[in-house]
């Protein structure tokens, strides 16, 4: 009898340490905050419970209909089991979205807020081999805001001041990770050619192709890429001070494979500019364009917590500028993600999508991924070492950045 007692307890123990650790796991796994859409059942997983407020616990695996109208926030309880509390989460009621799905290309031309710093080197001085820049203190994915007050728009501007100043010091202001400081910098006379230098290679600007995400056809707004552009030599994210979208066509396919990404091969079909970039950020690069560039029919945009496990479909261009449809699985999503860019694991299935591609590959970004008739994500990036593979972004994440464009005021007409 004391042995089943002594087993019965060390069972219990055990299960109530499972238990225990189960919820320190949904916990850090669940997010603190849920956008639910008015009207729509929301299901988290077959074993946990949802309660809104004073409302009682719902029995697991039901899903809960929000009643609540847009605009309203809520507390809620996620609950293990229906009677194990595992975490207080916000609740916001909002409207249901429709977005266009596009995976059509873009052109991106953008100018950056200040001038970029991507490289330091020595200059061979009277005095020897010095750094004036590392000796002021300026690092790489720096941005340089002006200089003696003179604002700094382009790579020529810096090389004109540097090479004018006569080797007396200058005042720089700049930008290190939103972060502005003031630095002195005193130029040398280089050795080599009489010119002053300052040891600095800057970048003014980033051209380059990417796929359209979304189309929002009530405010004229869009999302692609569902992540940054970075600049190629520090991979910091490049400020936009400005930037244009113009259109292209895709000429080909670089097929990739292990070890080496594919790539898609376009040109830009006219310098003419169809939109303008507002946001360059983690997420995507956004903006407002002159018109809808898919033929598409809009779909509702899926909150993360409807995004699931199995059958997806991804649009996406290879030929010319007209998406086509490819079939893909959704292995993973991470809800609770702190990361806002690489919140899925997705792997392409399509037979026509790997002949010709190989899977995912570079220029795909931002292609994006429809399940259940609703937009849930877009393509973010390909996993080298095997381009059937790759990260998705959730197509929710993106469109709370696009919320933030503030649309163009019309003035009066007389």
């Amino acid at each position: 009898m004391k042995k089943c007692i002594k087993i019965m307890t060390s069972l219990t123990a055990i299960a109530v340490m499972i238990l225990f650790g189960l919820t320190i796991y949904l916990d850090i796994a669940l997010p603190n905050k849920f956008y639910v859409v008015e009207g729509e059942k929301v299901v988290l997983h077959s074993k946990l419970a949802l309660s809104m407020e004073n409302d009682e616990p719902l029995k697991t695996g039901r899903a809960a209909a929000v009643s609540e109208v847009a605009g309203s926030s809520h507390s809620g309880k996620i609950m293990l089991f229906g009677i194990i509390p595992v975490k207080t989460t916000t609740i916001d009621v909002v409207k249901e979205k429709m977005l266009v799905p596009c995976g059509t290309p873009f052109g991106i031309k953008m100018f950056t807020d200040g001038v970029l710093v991507v490289g330091v080197n020595d200059v061979d001085s009277e005095n020897g081999s010095v750094n004036p820049a590392k000796t002021a203190g300026i690092k790489l994915g720096d941005s340089i805001l002006t200089i003696n007050g003179k604002a700094m728009l382009t790579n020529e501007d810096v090389g004109a001041v540097i090479a004018n100043s006569n080797g007396k010091k200058l005042t720089v202001v700049l930008r290190r990770k939103s972060q502005d400081m003031t630095v002195s910098l005193q130029p040398v006379k280089s050795q080599s050619d009489g010119k002053y230098k300052a040891g600095i290679w800057v970048r003014d600007s980033s051209a380059g192709i990417g796929t359209v995400t979304f189309y929002d056809p009530s405010t004229g707004s869009f999302g692609g890429l569902g992540h940054a552009i970075c600049d190629v030599d520090t991979g910091d994210v490049l400020p936009l001070m400005s930037g244009e979208v113009v259109d292209v066509t895709i000429n080909g396919v670089v097929k990739g494979k292990a070890g080496t990404p594919g790539e898609l091969k376009g040109s830009f079909v006219s310098q003419r500019a169809v939109g303008n970039l507002l946001i360059n950020n983690e997420t995507g690069v956004f903006g407002l364009m002159d018109y809808c560039p898919s033929v598409a029919k809009a779909l509702p945009l899926a909150m993360k917590q409807e995004v699931k496990t199995g059958k997806a479909t991804i649009l996406t261009t290879l030929d010319g500028k007209a998406p086509k449809e490819y079939e893909i699985q959704i292995e993973r999503a991470s809800i609770g993600s702190t990361n806002l860019t690489k919140n899925m694991v997705i792997r392409v299935t399509d037979k026509e999508l790997l002949a010709k591609a190989g899977g995912i590959v570079q220029g795909m970004s931002g292609s994006p991924i429809i399940q259940n008739g609703k937009l849930v994500g877009a393509v973010t990036h390909v996993l080298i070492n095997d381009p059937t593979c790759g990260y998705g972004i959730f197509a929710e994440n993106m469109y709370n950045f696009s919320k933030t464009i503030e649309q163009p005021r019309l003035g009066s007409v007389a």
